[in-house]
């Protein structure tokens, strides 16, 4: 701004003085070099520079940075949910973190977060969220159709109670669809949302009533009804008759009709594809690593990840409008349902009190961590060998990092890029002398801006050989977003300082 104001006070005389034409030529270059609006440009040369220049109102800031960075390591711990769902598992995420001290929250903090609207949640972390980006990716229909089996559509759901399901395999082919590999069973219950999932090995029908039968023993409700769409791992004998001997209602979807499963549908790309990926994962090392990966992910999915459940929709001409219940985990969802009996209410609320939702995400981020080494050193003379050991973060060094993982970007490992080596410095430090001065200054006031510090260093060492000119103003500057980040990450964490291996590199 104050290289415009010079140009200002430089062109807007001769603008003034000059003809039609001439106005022209000026306006359009002063336009293009300020990047102005042509009017704007147009009344600042009429007028002149002004005198005087509006200064920054933090008084109209409502949420400080104590509460930014307290909302960025709750998202964090949530996975990365929008604001709307955030903000409905705030109190829950929030009061789990504390109890297992992994979050010490001033009052005012705390307050602060609680009244935050799921606008300025998104609004606030459209920062985070641009360096972090998402990648979606469509899955491919299925086909083979057993008419033995009777048709459910979308609309024909009608409120069930707790049960009913959804199912639906996700292969981890990579990108060649030849040859075996692991797929992974999904159950989402069209009630309360609550989903599980587990691996099989090959597509093989008798692996998917074996895998059926074991998330049937997990589940927290009975299994009443079987939806699944026309592959053939589903639609044989095998898998009918299974559920004929155990009184399961079997249906399926239309063929290439996808919105008949638009439950399970939507949980394979926001709960598998982002867990796991789209690498090619065979063999039965990968199975079990996939195994233990979807246990830790069923757990912090269904307890502590809020989703959203279809209300109503209404159809003007080619205009639908649709209306949401509010935002609630599957847990509290079934917890909420009168059908549900008190044995199933007293194993929820066990369930997710002995949970802690930041070691379920560190330990899925290693496990995922697992997946990917075993995917990258795959050999198929070593398929059948235990999985390479994962790598380990220990839970204090993981929970530090929730403030600034969103600078990093993608956080999952299985949707990482190969990482770039990071440029050191090239100059040498021209406030290496001084720093523990500085320090000392800042400490003992933490209002005085780095111009205020700059000109107290000239005056203090006028008379060194070692001069300290305007241009190192912005070095000082980013030290003092250093320090001032460490001061609002005591403020969150009631520690006084970041662990050594989590401190940003001074600049």
């Amino acid at each position: 701004m104050a290289t415009r104001d010079e140009l200002l006070r430089t062109v807007s005389q001769r603008y003034r003085n000059s003809s039609r034409a001439e106005k022209s030529l000026i306006l359009e270059e002063f336009a293009v070099t300020t990047g102005y609006h042509r009017k704007h440009a147009m009344r600042l040369l009429r007028t002149g520079p002004s005198d005087t220049r509006s200064a920054l109102r933090p008084s109209r800031r409502i949420y400080g940075a104590a509460v930014c960075e307290a909302l960025i390591v709750v998202w964090e711990a949530s996975d990365r949910v929008c604001g709307k769902r955030l903000k409905a598992i705030i109190p829950t995420l929030v009061g789990a973190m504390q109890h297992y001290s992994h979050l010490a929250l001033a009052p005012d903090v705390y307050g602060s977060l609680l009244r935050m609207s799921a606008a300025t949640i998104d609004r606030v972390l459209a920062p985070q969220r641009e360096r972090c980006g998402r990648r979606r990716r469509r899955s491919g229909a299925a086909t083979t159709i057993r008419r033995s089996i009777p048709v459910r559509t979308f609309s024909d759901w009608n409120d069930p109670a707790p049960g009913f399901i959804e199912a639906d395999l996700v292969s981890h082919s990579g990108p060649v669809a030849s040859g075996s590999f692991t797929q992974t069973l999904v159950l989402t219950d069209i009630a309360t949302g609550w989903t599980d999932f587990a691996p099989v090995l090959v597509r093989e029908l008798h692996l998917v009533v074996a895998a059926l039968g074991e998330l049937r023993r997990r589940l927290p409700f009975a299994l009443l009804g079987f939806d699944v769409d026309n592959d053939s791992a589903f639609m044989n004998e095998t898998v009918r008759d299974y559920c004929q001997a155990e009184k399961i209602e079997m249906t399926r979807c239309r063929p290439y009709r996808k919105n008949d499963q638009a439950h399970v549908e939507q949980k394979n790309g926001e709960i598998v594809r982002r867990m796991v990926g789209y690498r090619r994962y065979e063999g039965v090392a990968a199975a079990q690593q996939l195994a233990v990966l979807h246990e830790r992910a069923r757990l912090f999915v269904n307890v502590f990840q809020a989703s959203f459940k279809l209300a109503g929709k209404t159809r003007d001409g080619a205009r639908v409008t649709k209306r949401y219940h509010k935002p609630m985990t599957p847990l509290d969802r079934l917890l909420a349902d009168p059908r549900v009996g008190q044995d199933v209410r007293d194993r929820s609320l066990a369930l997710r009190a002995g949970l802690d939702p930041v070691r379920l995400l560190a330990e899925i981020r290693s496990e995922q961590h697992g997946l990917v080494t075993l995917a990258d050193a795959f050999d198929r003379a070593r398929s059948a060998n235990p999985p390479p050991a994962t790598e380990v973060v220990p839970l204090r060094a993981f929970v530090a990092n929730l403030a600034t993982a969103w600078q990093s970007g993608e956080v999952r490992p299985t949707s990482q890029a190969k990482p770039k080596a990071k440029r050191g410095r090239r100059r040498p430090d021209p406030l290496a002398a001084v720093t523990d001065e500085l320090r000392a200054w800042f400490d003992a006031d933490p209002s005085r801006t780095a111009r205020e510090l700059l000109a107290r260093l000239k005056t203090t060492h006028c008379g060194e050989p070692a001069s300290y000119p305007d241009a190192v103003l912005r070095t000082l500057q980013r030290r003092l977003k250093v320090w001032r980040a460490e001061m609002v990450h005591a403020l969150v964490f009631g520690r006084t300082e970041r662990p050594a291996e989590h401190k940003p590199a001074s600049q």
